[in-house]
Formats: structure tokens, sequence, C-alpha cells
């Protein structure tokens, strides 16, 4: 972009879709760091929830199924502003009932809805970078950190002050859909874009998606989110059974986690522009390997700590450029590769938990944090998918060899 109103119109986008990211982040914590209160309001048993639980993950994998099919109809934008409301009422509403029923309702419209909203989020996180010319997809990730962060934090002010779920939601709900509502205004994407020629999606005319070009990306989101699913649901029980740390002190490590994924993002696309995506994508697997053995091996809970810090700089990296890999190898079927790969999102999350569960009452949990280790080094393997492509690749012609995934 070489004219001045474009390049305005491009910051305001930028902008608005980090808001978008903030708020998502923020009412993605608000649940999921409530969830025992939400039991105790339903009384929902110890074996139905994990059902509920597991119900979210699976509904919101076919959201973005739906996406990729919506969006051919209308503009990721408009889907985006769509759904992003429904998510946070969806919200509030889990928060409000009084019968299982009810939450059972709420969660499976915040399942379907968030699996269309991560979707259409990073469709236009991608037509903006592509926009751009230079990485700034790691920034909205950002975001998606800090709202993650702050909505944690007003969980557990919440939870202090002992307030009920609605008291805790409705404000922040009310607060937070006409943020989102009104940052929408300035949402762009391939189609709204300003260009002084055609668009990607005009040059290739409607190319299609591989899935075996896509696959070694799939590959790397589900690895990475079966790294983070680990971090989330098991980093507290770790640091108090097996490194026997205080009650207080297990409850750090997934803060910190979530502060170094941060500041990995807010810095990372600094080091994407001078090293490159699959040097980062290297790099970031590495410190997440690394930092998963020192999990494993750590003698006490302040070098398990040590470990999770590495994993936060290490993971938060791989997810953001993923998507932006699949933008690139299907300029012109970006949102189609998104929405795709979006679904192993949920397949990561779905597989690492009890994964790790399962092979930590089988065997023991230190052995657990060596599975996820050795998946996430994996990633090192396809960190070639993650280079610039050819021009005009993504149009259907056959997967250059440098980036295939035997």
């Amino acid at each position: 972009m070489t004219d001045s109103p474009p390049s305005r119109r491009l910051r305001h986008g930028r902008a608005s879709l980090a808001i978008s990211f903030f708020v998502q982040g923020a009412v993605f914590a608000l649940l999921v760091t409530r969830i025992p209160a939400l039991q105790d309001r339903y009384g929902v048993s110890d074996g139905l929830l994990p059902v509920f639980l597991a119900a979210v993950p699976i509904l919101a994998g076919v959201g973005s199924v739906g996406t990729e099919h919506l969006v051919k109809r209308m503009r990721p934008g408009l889907v985006l502003r769509g759904v992003q409301p429904v998510v946070s009422l969806a919200l509030l509403a889990a928060g409000s009932g009084t019968a299982v029923w009810q939450l059972a309702s709420a969660l499976a419209v915040f399942g379907l809805t968030v699996g269309a909203l991560d979707a259409s989020m990073n469709m236009l996180g991608v037509s903006l970078q592509r926009a751009y010319g230079r990485s700034i997809m790691l920034g909205f990730h950002a975001a998606y950190s800090l709202g993650g962060i702050a909505g944690a934090s007003l969980a557990w002010a919440g939870a202090h002050w002992d307030l009920s779920l609605t008291t805790l939601y409705a404000p922040l709900v009310a607060t937070l859909v006409p943020a989102a509502l009104i940052a929408s205004r300035w949402y762009l994407d391939d189609r709204s874009i300003p260009r002084t020629g055609p668009s990607p999606a005009a040059e290739a005319g409607g190319a299609a998606v591989s899935m075996r070009v896509l696959l070694p990306l799939c590959l790397v989101m589900a690895f990475a989110y079966i790294g983070d699913s680990t971090v989330s649901n098991w980093s507290a029980k770790y640091l108090e059974d097996v490194l026997h740390s205080s009650e207080q002190l297990a409850t750090v490590p997934y803060n910190v986690y979530m502060v170094t994924t941060l500041l990995g993002r807010s810095f990372g696309d600094l080091g994407v522009r001078r090293f490159g995506a699959a040097a980062v994508v290297r790099a970031g697997a590495l410190l997440a390997g690394g930092g998963f053995a020192v999990v494993a091996a750590a003698p006490g809970a302040w070098a398990g700590m040590a470990g999770f810090t590495l994993l936060g700089l290490g993971l938060c990296v791989l997810v953001p450029q993923t998507f932006a890999a699949a933008g690139r190898l299907f300029p012109g079927a970006s949102d189609a590769a998104v929405a795709r790969l979006n679904i192993f999102n949920y397949v990561g999350f779905l597989i690492g938990s009890p994964l790790v569960g399962a092979l930590g009452g089988l065997w023991n949990y230190r052995a657990a944090m060596l599975v996820p280790m050795v998946l996430v080094l994996v990633t090192i393997r396809y960190a070639r998918s993650f280079s610039p492509v050819p021009a005009g690749y993504g149009d259907g012609h056959e997967r250059p060899r440098t980036v295939d995934v035997g």
C-alpha cells in the first residue's frame, strides 16, 4: 500500500481485530477458570463433567467446518461480527441458569460459535498480514493472551470475593459485547482490503485446499495444543503431587505460562521479520521441548516453574505461525485452509489432557511429560512448511519437495 487512506484503513483493521482477540481471550478464560463454580452451581457430577468439557471442543470443530462453507457466501468479518456477541452471551447464560439442560444448551451454543469465531478471527489475521507484507500474526495472539490474563484475574477476584457467576459475568459481558461490536466496524479481509491489483482469491480463481499439503501444519497445530492443554490441565497437580509444592504455589505455573506466552508473542513478530518463520518455529519447538524436559526432571517446585516458563516462551509462537503459514501456502483459498487447520486446535485440546492423565495414572507423571515433549520436538521436522513458498503456489500445482510430508 502506497497511498495513506489504505494504510490508515489497515491500521484500523489491525486494531479492531486485536480488540476481538482480546475479548475472546477474556471470555474463554472466564469460562475455563470458573469450571468448578459451574459444576457446583448445577450439581454436575465428576463423572458427567468430562462429557460437558469434551463436548465444547467437539462442537467447536463442527463450527469451524461450517465456517469454511459459510465464508463462501459472506465475508469472514460479517461472520465474526455475528458470532462474537453470541459467544459472550452464551458465557452469561452458562453462569445464570439453574438446570443442567440449561448449562448443556449454553455450552453447546458456546462450542459451535467459538469454533466459528476462532476460524473467522484467524482468517482476518491472515488477510491483514498478507496486506501488510510482514509478520503481524503473533501480535493478534498476544492480544488474546492479554485478554486471557485479564479474564483469569477477574475470575480470581470473583472467587476471592465470593461473587456469583451472574454477578461476575453480567457487567463484563455488558462491556465486552459493545466493545467488540464497535470494533467490528473496521474489520478488513481479502474482499474488503483496498488493492491496486486483483486479490489473491481472484488471481487463484477458486483454488482448492490440498489436505496432503496442509497435513504438516495440521500436525504442528495438534501437537502445540497437546502441549498447551498439558500445561493448562496438569501444571498445578504436577507441582503439588509430584514436586510437593504448597497448594498456593501450585497455582503459579499457569500464570507464569500465560505471562511468558504474552511476552513471547509480543516480540515474536520481530523475530519472524529478522530470522524468518521457519527459524522462529524451530527455536520455539526447541524451547518448548527443553521446557518439558526440565519439568520432567525437576527436583523441586522452583525448577518445575522454570520449565513451565520455557514452555510458555516456546509454545507461544507455534499456533500463530501455523495459521500464517497456511495463508502463505494457499493465498487463493486461505479462508478454507484456516478453517480446516483450526479443527486441529480442538483435536490437540481433546487429546492432550486425557493422554497425559492416562499415562500419569498408568505409569507416572514425570514420564507422561515426555510424550508432549517428543510431539513438540517433532514440529522441527515440519519447520520447512513455514518457509516462504514460490509465487503462484497454492493454485493447485504440485507441492514443492522441500516441504513435503514424507
